[in-house]
């Protein structure tokens, strides 16, 4: 997805920086056409669209597995490797009391505090716990 990279390159660099690194990748952006599509999603997200957001935080996780699988380790769940576990594999139970913020605090000096937060909280809603959105 592209949305993770405008997110992390935007605005340090510049539209032509991202649409040359978009397009390095494969895709056939413009900046015209970026700069129509990024507000575009944002007005999405502001309305609610929850599948939307799932495939967007899906997108950022995936290009930060090495996040992810080190914070499955920590956790003590059981993964294949590559970031993903077994959905009936009971996980949960491995999650202690208070493991959010431990978890926040473990990793919060190596990754950006946002990551961490929105894996935590994908944890919760992948897992079927989710108490509330966990901010830190």
């Amino acid at each position: 997805t592209w949305l993770p990279t405008v997110q992390r390159m935007r605005p340090q660099y510049s539209w032509d920086d991202l649409v040359r690194v978009l397009n390095h990748r494969g895709q056939r952006w413009t900046v015209e056409k970026l700069r129509r599509a990024v507000p575009k999603l944002w007005d999405r997200l502001g309305e609610g669209d929850e599948d939307l957001a799932r495939e967007l935080s899906q997108g950022i996780l995936v290009s930060n597995l090495d996040f992810v699988i080190e914070a499955l380790d920590h956790l003590g769940i059981e993964h294949d490797g590559n970031g993903f576990f077994d959905k009936d594999a009971q996980a949960n139970e491995k999650l202690s009391d208070g493991w959010r913020p431990k978890l926040l605090a473990a990793f919060r000096e190596r990754y950006p505090e946002h990551l961490i937060l929105l894996y935590i909280n994908h944890l919760d809603w992948e897992l079927g716990t989710p108490e509330t959105v966990f901010v830190g």
